[in-house]
């Protein structure tokens, strides 16, 4: 299995890198950003590992471009602790995951197995001709696609980005069913939610902006101290 890691600060590159060619990985590096562009865009690698703060190009125009290409390949941003700014703004850039510096070997190791497990699966479906979702939802006048991937409000259609769908589905699919942040950030994000970071309330929001704030009725709400749910309002 072959990773990109892409980080400017020599000794810590250096660090990974020893670390995940002894954990079996081949591991190519890039100083900078326009080099990881380059080499990342070549499309030989199972997972980028990325840092946000890199010279000539950043990691979140560097992932924002590539998924102007590259919708599969899995992108493992390196963020500094706490900083949900970051966290938030690395996923909406096209990121599938986080982790936060400093960060233990065995952590870093598991998120790279379900990133590339999830990659594989996704590239068996479309090497068969098949779609992870054959079907649809309806609810008021909403309506989704999961096989287009299509979401539709009083008959116009509505653009989200691939994690605002997302998440919009995971909520459609657990329609009724109060869901808590943790849970959604594990299915959606396949992430360890970190308390003290608020994305998972920043989504919601950009959803109920393109999804709610236009329409009637409001479908999505808050139970406080529980979670999000998607349903019809209470008479």
């Amino acid at each position: 299995m072959k990773l990109l890691i892409v980080e400017d600060e020599t000794k810590v590159a250096e660090v990974l890198k020893r670390g995940l060619t002894e954990a079996g990985y081949e591991a190519d590096v890039a100083f900078d950003g326009q080099i990881g562009l380059r080499l990342a865009k070549t499309g030989s690698y199972d997972l980028v590992l990325l840092d946000i703060n890199l010279p000539l190009l950043n990691g979140l125009e560097l992932c924002k471009q590539l998924r102007e290409t590259d919708e599969v390949t899995p992108v493992l941003m390196l963020t500094a602790l706490g900083m949900s700014d970051d966290i938030v703004a690395g996923l909406d850039a096209g990121a599938d995951d986080y982790l936060p510096k400093p960060f233990r070997f065995n952590e870093l190791y598991a998120r790279i197995k379900a990133l590339t497990r999830r990659k594989k699966i996704y590239t068996a479906a479309a090497h068969n001709g098949q779609s992870v979702h054959e079907d649809k939802f309806t609810l008021a006048d909403l309506e989704i696609d999961f096989d287009a991937r299509e979401v539709k409000r009083s008959g116009k259609v509505i653009q989200l980005t691939a994690k605002e769908y997302a998440l919009l589905e995971y909520l459609a699919r657990n329609a009724g069913k109060v869901r808590s942040r943790l849970e959604i950030a594990e299915s959606v994000w396949g992430l360890n939610f970190e308390t003290g970071t608020n994305f998972i309330d920043v989504y919601i929001n950009y959803v109920r902006n393109k999804v709610d704030k236009p329409f009637n009725p409001k479908l999505i709400h808050t139970v406080t101290g529980f979670g999000y749910i998607l349903k019809l309002p209470e008479a």
